[in-house]
């Protein structure tokens, strides 16, 4: 990210903005308004001038953004212009299913190495990507020098091996567990919690219904 402090809500939108941005180049868009940006990306106008304006003048008042220069101004501040390797602790289910994915729409990240305690899928290549036995996690993210972490491993394991993963230099953590891990304020962790966001979708469809607007990229 860019050095500029910005509220939360606007680094979470960025990487949306990035990626309509990536559709339009290639479809040989030259330049876009925010108008049209909001169409989009179903955020207010007003709201994606705002998160632009924390980084200077990007676009022209009555001409509106340059697409390619606004791609590449994002390119650089989400570090989209290197690769990023990322461990996956956990391979169950839900971490066979993020090893298949492997973060295919983007070419800045990928699941580079693999952790799970199963001796059947230990010492395996599993989608392309190695499989280590747990007793050689801490080893391997520091060989590999990695810094970020995907944890989806039961809830009973789950800070154990966060203080393993702590205690073996990461700096990130995204947490597919329900429990929230204690961590050191240098190790941030982003909780991904799929029943709960299930279960908030459901109380809104109960109670507002059709009125309920797209707020995945405005919170």
């Amino acid at each position: 990210m860019a050095e500029a402090k910005i509220p939360k809500a606007t680094a979470k939108r960025l990487p949306i903005y990035y990626r309509y941005l990536n559709i339009l180049f290639n479809a040989g868009k030259q330049r876009v308004s925010s108008t049209e940006l909001s169409e989009a990306v179903q955020v207010d106008s007003a709201t994606i001038r705002r998160d632009f304006s924390y980084f200077g003048a990007l676009g022209k008042r009555g001409y509106g953004y340059d697409v390619e220069n606004l791609l590449n101004f994002f390119k650089k501040t989400l570090n989209q212009d290197r690769l990023t390797n990322v461990a996956l602790i956990g391979v169950g289910n839900l971490g066979h299913a993020l090893l298949n994915y492997n973060f295919r729409q983007t070419n800045s990240v990928r699941i580079s190495a693999a952790f799970d305690i199963n001796e059947a899928i230990a010492n395996t290549i599993q989608s392309g990507v190695p499989v280590y036995p747990m007793a050689e996690m801490k080893e391997q993210l520091q060989i590999q020098q990695v810094d970020v972490a995907i944890l989806t491993v039961p809830i009973e394991d789950a800070q154990i091996v966060a203080d393993e993963l702590v205690d073996a230099g990461v700096k990130g953590i995204m947490n597919f567990t329900p429990i929230r891990v204690s961590v050191p304020a240098t190790v941030r962790v982003q909780n991904v919690d799929l029943a709960n966001e299930l279960q908030t979708l459901i109380y809104f469809l109960d109670h507002y219904g059709s009125e309920t607007t797209n707020n995945s990229a405005t919170e």
